[in-house]
């Protein structure tokens, strides 16, 4: 891993939002001039988790949980890293108020308000001891949670899962939000970068072949696993706040540019399909 940015691949990936419940809806919406809002409506039914432990998530939570199990999609050994720049904190304010009332708190409430919750009940529904992080970093939690888990790459790992998940804030934090929040969920499965077979390699007709994952369970053709290159510099313009950073992020892997750069306010961050050196738009265009 160099220490002037990031290159991996995708080798899995799954979405959810309200009203976008599948791939061909989360294309057509990553494609559109201009991003439409995400309204709240329908949860995921995450029938993969036993109903015992399901019933413990709630919203915010069985987003982040539907996407994972899709993108795992039965596999086991893998570490997560979990982001989420607010996490359940509409489930913490209701907490706070109870406290406040004098009420009693409910300790399955609590439990699951903390920021890594819904990633270990993950790991506890599917009885896996992986390693789990569970981040959050403002403006930048999506690009720091790639760097977090590109470092497990780097460390021995084949392959790591990248869960993001964002919900809109409570009524009493509107007045200091610095954008509109909206419901989504997404997971990675990323892996070593994908090198296509040079020209005349005996390789270039093995579709596994361009992998350099050691799992072969996530082995994929270069054609069909996307690498992204991640960059950055600093920067004293203002952060981009027209679309949450999951929402950016999301719209450049499925709406097919070749780069994307975005502002946290701090650094300039810099996305780009395979070694990053393609021209850029803006977040949110």
């Amino acid at each position: 891993m160099r220490n002037d940015g990031v290159t991996f691949s995708i080798a899995r990936h799954a979405y959810w939002a309200p009203g976008l419940t599948t791939l061909a809806a989360w294309t057509q919406w990553a494609q559109a001039p201009v991003a439409a809002p995400i309204i709240l409506g329908e949860e995921p039914g995450v029938k993969a988790m036993p109903p015992m432990l399901r019933r413990r998530a709630g919203f915010f939570g069985k987003m982040a949980l539907e996407v994972a199990y899709e993108c795992l999609d039965g596999r086991t050994d893998v570490p997560v890293v979990f982001c989420s720049r607010h996490g359940e904190v509409a489930r913490a304010v209701e907490l706070l108020s109870d406290l406040a009332r004098g009420e009693p708190l409910s300790p399955t409430a609590f439990s699951m308000s903390v920021h890594n919750a819904h990633v270990g009940l993950l790991t506890i529904a599917r009885k896996d001891r992986a390693n789990h992080i569970a981040l959050a970093a403002g403006g930048a939690t999506i690009e720091h949670a790639v760097i977090e888990a590109c470092g497990l790459l780097a460390d021995g790992a084949a392959s790591v899962l990248l869960v993001a998940c964002d919900a809109p804030l409570p009524e009493l934090f509107m007045p200091f939000r610095d954008g509109v929040e909206q419901a989504h969920a997404w997971a990675w499965l990323l892996t070593a970068p994908v090198v296509e077979p040079a020209a005349g390699d005996p390789a270039a007709g093995d579709p596994a072949a361009g992998a350099s994952a050691a799992d072969a369970s996530v082995a994929c053709a270069p054609a069909a696993c996307v690498s992204v290159t991640l960059r950055w510099s600093a920067s004293a313009d203002a952060a981009n706040v027209d679309l949450p950073g999951g929402l950016a992020v999301a719209r450049f892997h499925l709406g097919g540019a070749a780069a994307m750069e975005r502002c946290d306010g701090r650094l300039r961050w810099h996305w780009a399909r395979g070694n990053g050196d393609a021209g850029v738009h803006a977040a949110g265009a």
